[in-house]
């Protein structure tokens, strides 16, 4: 079934039917009804919501209409309608940031719940310079969290040193960085990252993250958590933890 189809606006339920015409030809209702298992009174309606689209077509033979799909460079001429469509928002978003700058409270709190919403913190955090970390783990050590999301942070990883921005990670004691050692610089250098240890009996629960004039406190979880603040003051305080416990850099 031409999944994406549903990227256009189109049901399941029209993918489905719009798919059984283009493999039958030529179709009639029941033959439609047969490799679909919809009901009739339902094919009726997403047939004729196709046929506004310009996706399908029909006949009328001895009073009888049957079914063919319109030639695919309709779907071509949809897509470069969305992608015309996309094109103008992206070019409204400077306007968007400003509008959502104004009104912006001095101090602003924001829930991300879910790996979704999470993606969109951390991409959030690499439009920065830079950024610092409290309490970084290797997933390894937290087999709470899902795979899929370890994954893609990996990935977020090489993206963020391609895009220079600096990383200053105070991890958990004892943590092993995969394929990274502490005293590596060169490594760390590379990969826009710099690496410390917090005391020994220190423990915390979530990682902060400080970018911009925000932090972040994430829970890693299955589906994993953050609560951020927006407040230059308390960025500032956090940021205090921060050099109270990193020692001079070494490169």
């Amino acid at each position: 079934m031409l999944e994406q189809l549903k990227e256009l606006g189109l049901s399941d339920g029209q993918v489905r039917v719009y798919t059984a015409v283009l493999e039958l030809g030529i179709a009639t209702l029941k033959k439609i009804q047969e490799k679909t298992g919809i009901e009739r009174r339902n094919i009726y309606d997403i047939l004729n919501k196709l046929i506004e689209h310009g996706l399908i077509s029909y006949t009328i033979e001895k009073g009888k209409h049957t079914y063919q799909c319109t030639h695919p460079n309709k779907i071509l001429d949809e897509i470069e309608n969305k992608e015309k469509v996309l094109s103008e928002l992206k070019n409204q978003i400077p306007h968007v940031k400003d509008l959502f700058n104004l009104s912006k409270p001095e101090i602003r709190a924001e829930v991300y719940r879910g790996n979704e919403a999470i993606k969109s913190l951390l991409n959030e955090v690499v439009e920065h310079k830079e950024s610092y970390w409290l309490g970084g783990n290797n997933f390894n050590q937290r087999k709470e969290v899902s795979e899929s999301l370890v994954l893609w942070f990996q990935k977020w990883m090489k993206k963020r040193a391609e895009k220079k921005h600096m990383m200053y990670d105070l991890i958990q004691y004892g943590t092993i960085l995969e394929g990274l050692h502490l005293n590596d610089f060169e490594k760390q250098k590379k990969a826009y990252l710099k690496v410390q240890q917090l005391p020994k009996d220190l423990r915390m629960p979530v990682v902060a993250v400080v970018f911009g004039n925000k932090v972040a406190q994430i829970l890693w979880r299955q589906q994993s958590f953050a609560f951020v603040l927006e407040s230059a003051e308390i960025k500032e305080s956090f940021m205090k933890y921060f050099q109270y416990f990193w020692k001079k850099d070494p490169w």
